[in-house]
Parts: C-alpha cells; sequence; structure tokens
C-alpha cells in the first residue's frame, strides 16, 4: 500500500504542477487582456503550486512516514481543486486515493510492528 501511495502521490504532484502551470497561463492572458492588467487567477495558480508541491512531497514520504504523507496527499488533494477546480481534475483522484492508501498502510506498519513484538 505504501509504495503505490509513494508511486500515486508523485504522479498526482506533477499533474498538479500541470493544472497550476494552466491556471498560471490562463490568468496571464486573462490579466493581459484586462483592463487592469491584473487577474486573480494568478495567484490561484500559484497556491495551486504550493498544493502540488505538497502533494509531491507527502508521495516522496509515503515510504518512511505515511501517516504524515497521507495527510499532506489529502490537503494537497482538497486545497488544489479548491484552488483552480478543473485545472486540478486529474491531480484530485489521484492524490486522494494516494492519501487514503498512505493511511492504509500506516495502520498495515503499526500491526505488523506490534506482531513482531508479540512474537
Amino acid at each position: 500500500m505504501r509504495v503505490a501511495s509513494m508511486i500515486l502521490g508523485i504522479i498526482g504532484g506533477i499533474a498538479g504542477f500541470g493544472g497550476a502551470l494552466f491556471a498560471l497561463f490562463v490568468g496571464g492572458v486573462d490579466a493581459s487582456f484586462s483592463a487592469s492588467g491584473t487577474s486573480s487567477i494568478i495567484g490561484l495558480g500559484v497556491t495551486a503550486i504550493f498544493f502540488s508541491l505538497l502533494g509531491l512531497v507527502g508521495g516522496a514520504l509515503a515510504l518512511k512516514k505515511p501517516k504524515v504523507a497521507g495527510i499532506m496527499m489529502l490537503i494537497s488533494a482538497i486545497g488544489g481543486v479548491i484552488s483552480i477546480s478543473w485545472g486540478y481534475v486529474v491531480a484530485f483522484p489521484v492524490l486522494l486515493v494516494a492519501g487514503i492508501l498512505a493511511l492504509i498502510g500506516q495502520k498495515e506498519k503499526n500491526k505488523t510492528t506490534l506482531d513482531k513484538e508479540v512474537v
């Protein structure tokens, strides 16, 4: 479970970066055509980059600290979909499943640790 969580977390983080770059592109085009020369979409794209980085780091931590990694990936999935919604459509389900698998992997890690201590 933890290996699958790691792989899915890394894939979700990379997909999130793609969605965030798309949001930044759309925000740049919006800013160039608006009268004020600014766009709030650019700020949302920057926050999506932060959440993508959080998901990527969570995926990298999935083997050593699955509980922390699972929480990080769940926060990344929810935060990314709030910030850029359809731009995060690929990364959201991948990071959500990865976070759930990491939390399940933590329970299995605890169970095997307890079994070794009893024997």
